[in-house]
């Protein structure tokens, strides 16, 4: 396996690993709050109900601090959204998909995945939007987004090595998967149509898999 596929196989795997200095536990603890007060208000509202004012006092921080951690809206709902997906990715941990084949697993998981979203349609919202409004300046967020996506893709095919090519297919695959909820929110799309596009993307894991056999 080329190097570079075992570096970006490993980046994925440590998704929720952001690249800066790590909190202290203090630090963490009100980084915490910070997203949950950042749910709760999008859960209740969407994208427009997360003030940045009202996050600080939810939160029980000062304005000031809660803009040290989180420079504007879109970072704290991007981050948001990759604090949801670490909570998925342990509660798919506890229950892993059952498919035969792991483009079925992936399938399975991606779309449990979504269905999580789909009972808080206003915070998937809210967070799918802060990834669309997202410039350079919130690439650090988006790609803990990604990494964290692609990590969850990865234990459902239960491959500790994945090959270039795997890795290429699971891109593909999050790309889908991402655009699938946006297509959904806006709905141009119903729950029976992104089920069959994501099961369709996953063929792509057998193609990989029959590629690397040969």
């Amino acid at each position: 396996m080329p190097a570079e596929a075992k570096v970006e196989a490993s980046t994925a795997r440590s998704a929720a690993q952001p690249d800066t200095p790590a909190l202290t536990e203090r630090q963490e603890a009100r980084r915490r709050r910070i997203l949950h007060a950042s749910a709760q208000l999008a859960s209740r509202g969407g994208f427009d109900a997360v003030q940045m004012r009202e996050v600080a006092e939810s939160s029980q921080v000062a304005l000031g601090t809660l803009y040290r951690y989180f420079p504007s809206k879109v970072h704290l709902l991007v981050a948001t959204m990759q604090s949801q997906l670490e909570h998925m990715h342990g509660t798919l941990r506890k229950k892993p998909p059952q498919g035969e084949t792991a483009a079925e697993r992936v399938a399975e998981t991606l779309m449990r995945a979504f269905r999580a979203l789909q009972r808080e349609p206003h915070l998937a919202d809210a967070m799918v939007r802060a990834l669309t409004f997202a410039d350079r300046s919130v690439s650090p967020e988006v790609d803990q987004v990604s990494r964290q996506t692609t990590a969850i893709i990865l234990d459902a095919m239960g491959l500790e090595n994945p090959t270039p090519d795997q890795l290429s297919a699971v891109r593909v695959i999050e790309h889908t998967w991402h655009s699938a909820l946006i297509t959904w929110l806006s709905g141009r799309a119903s729950i029976a149509q992104v089920k069959i596009d994501i099961e369709t993307v996953c063929r792509l894991i057998d193609l990989t898999d029959s590629a690397s056999s040969d």
